[in-house]
């Protein structure tokens, strides 16, 4: 857990809760303040391999509210080493995390692989940016091949982040994983069945039917 992230997620309730269940010593890298985290190469790959995220605001009058980001791999994109971006599509319309990060921009994301068991939670700043605004921008983003409907760009600046343990994560695998992990019996299968037919093909030509 990176230093940064100690100093957002540790507030005095916290650390309250952690001495009361005997947590007498706060878990940090080297004493080096920064002004936000910076993603390493290994957390660039993770976040450019997923295909969703939920994403956490918290309305005016202090609800929070969480929602589902899902999208081809690699719809999450990585500007640099502190921003963040991705195509908001057009959805049922409530506008609840719009609406929310208008008036607070600060964010959770929350990332997840479950087969390989790892979990990425990354504190942002979020902006909303109009498509038409920045042609640069949503130039990177947008995939032009998607047909999908696009509202605007949701740009997110990191402040910090944390690796999860696995403890408690159960494997899931995407169908493109099982497909994936099953193409040589699937083969195997296709090659039998084609042999089977030409043999009852032969064994058919030998005895006249």
């Amino acid at each position: 857990m990176t230093r940064r992230f100690v100093d957002i997620a540790t507030t005095s309730s916290v650390r309250a809760a952690q001495l009361a269940a005997g947590v007498t010593r706060r878990h940090r890298e080297p004493e080096t303040q920064t002004e936000c985290d910076s993603l390493t190469a290994h957390e660039r790959a993770f976040i450019q391999e997923r295909d969703s995220f939920y994403m956490a605001s918290v309305s005016e009058t202090g609800w929070p509210y969480v929602q589902h980001r899902g999208g081809a791999p690699g719809f999450l994109k990585v500007l640099n080493d502190t921003t963040l971006a991705f195509p908001d599509y057009r959805g049922n319309r409530q506008y609840l995390s719009v609406g929310n990060l208008a008036a607070d921009d600060r964010t959770m994301l929350f990332l997840m692989d479950y087969a390989r068991r790892a979990r990425l939670k990354i504190f942002g700043r979020v902006e909303t940016v109009d498509i038409q605004a920045e042609p640069d921008l949503a130039q990177q983003v947008i995939d032009p091949s998607d047909e999908a409907k696009f509202e605007r760009i949701f740009r997110i600046r990191v402040e910090a982040f944390d690796w999860n343990c696995p403890q408690h994560i159960t494997p899931r695998f995407t169908e493109a994983d099982i497909a994936h992990a099953l193409r040589h019996l699937t083969d195997r299968i296709a090659n039998l069945e084609a042999e089977n037919a030409r043999l009852s093909a032969e064994l058919a030509n030998q005895t006249g039917e």
